[in-house]
């Protein structure tokens, strides 16, 4: 039963680093799209903003699942 309590509170402590993580790769991902977009609309592109939706939407789905995964383990 100690093995168990030891191996849960181990893998818990992963989690604050891994969202942390997850978060960081969010913004740098926010960063390259938003500068993505912006070469796009400044070139005159006319899908700028299927550009744009498609990594605001990476986005989002960054943090919603880091929000999700620390729910459902913590």
């Amino acid at each position: 039963m100690a093995g168990i309590t030891e191996a849960t509170s181990m893998v818990t402590s992963y989690f604050d680093p891994a969202t942390k993580l997850i978060y960081a790769i969010g913004a740098v991902v926010g960063l390259i799209g938003g500068i993505n977009v912006y070469g796009k609309f400044s070139s005159g592109d006319p899908d700028t903003s299927k550009t744009a939706a498609s990594w605001f939407g990476t986005c989002i789905f960054l943090i919603v699942s880091a929000t999700i995964l620390r729910s459902f383990f913590l």
